[in-house]
């Protein structure tokens, strides 16, 4: 799909798959998937907030009437792709995540992005900036009736839908959905098109390993978790991205320079002016993290001080964040 397909609303990607997109696809603004079986669908993932997932559930009406939604599948646990879910799970929809996921939706992690966005200071403009849309309070957290680890095979309505565990990588329980007979992927936040991919969890060699899975497999259309309709292309360039900073991170590390002097001095090339680009600061500590265990884990907060510097929301000298910790 080209460009001008990037319209905010429902996308009718053939053989009985749909996109929801949500442009500009940059921090909260992720996208949905549906896929119908016979008298049934499947939804895939909810957004950041009730009424965005009240908008969307209203627009999926053409085809839900006649596909009533049977299961919910979240693609992690990012506040963005769950905390829609308590209105599906209002209409006796499944809910179904990774293991790992369905432990990280919590009442916690909810609230604390509810939080962030009213503290003071350089962090608390740098949240409104990128949570300021989000109507982020009286959202209960609602969390997985099924788990899984591994791999999983959901019967839509006759047709198979495989549910494919790939994290850690973006989050400790990253999973893909795959359309087989549609030729068809929905990556959840495995893949980001037209912006910076971030590895909360990592490794980032599992995230690559999880890109070259993707691109294995038999499909044409892949749904991102952020950004517009793409195909196994935008994977490699994704891929390559993520290369690039293992690579020069990894070097850095080798000629002993520290976190921040690293992430400093990396050259991103022609990714230097993807949107989020401050989201580096984050991916190169996972680097640094996986070859040193004892280098310090900040919280999100900490993290997100370190994006508004590299994307001029701070001075240059990184800070520490001292307000409670997000997940």
């Amino acid at each position: 799909m080209s460009d001008l397909d990037y319209r905010r609303g429902l996308h009718d990607l053939g053989d009985g798959c749909h996109a929801w997109l949500q442009p500009d696809g940059s921090w909260g603004w992720s996208n949905a998937g549906l896929v119908t079986g016979s008298g049934t669908s499947l939804l895939v993932d909810t957004l950041f907030d009730l009424p965005l997932t009240r908008e969307m559930l209203e627009g999926l009406r053409p085809v839900t009437d006649t596909h009533p939604l049977g299961t919910l599948v979240n693609t992690h646990s990012d506040p963005d792709h769950i905390n829609g879910n308590e209105l599906v799970a209002a209409r006796d929809v499944e809910i179904l995540a990774s293991a790992a996921a369905a432990e990280l939706i919590t009442q916690e992690t909810v609230d604390a992005v509810a939080q962030v966005v009213r503290l003071d200071g350089t962090l608390g403009d740098f949240a409104r900036h990128i949570f300021g849309p989000f109507a982020l309070d009286g959202i209960t957290a609602t969390g997985a009736d099924r788990t899984f680890t591994g791999e999983e095979s959901v019967d839509v309505g006759g047709r198979e839908v495989r549910l494919i565990q790939v994290g850690p990588a973006h989050t400790p329980g990253d999973a893909i959905v795959h359309v087989p007979d549609a030729r068809l992927l929905y990556a959840g936040d495995i893949l980001f098109v037209g912006g910076t991919p971030i590895a909360w969890a990592g490794p980032i060699d599992r995230w690559i390993a999880a890109l070259d899975l993707i691109l294995d497999l038999d499909v044409t259309v892949i749904v991102p978790g952020h950004g517009p309709v793409s195909g196994k292309p935008e994977v490699s360039l994704m891929r390559e991205y993520l290369v690039t900073v293992q690579t020069q991170a990894r070097q850095r590390y080798e000629d002993g320079l520290d976190v921040d002097a690293a992430i400093a001095s990396i050259e991103l090339g022609e990714f230097a002016e993807l949107p989020e680009h401050g989201r580096l600061a984050q991916n190169v500590l996972n680097v640094y993290q996986q070859l040193d265990p004892s280098v310090p884990r900040p919280d999100r907060l900490t993290v997100l001080t370190k994006i508004a510097a590299l994307e001029g929301f701070a001075p240059d000298t990184f800070t520490q964040a001292t307000a409670s910790p997000t997940s």
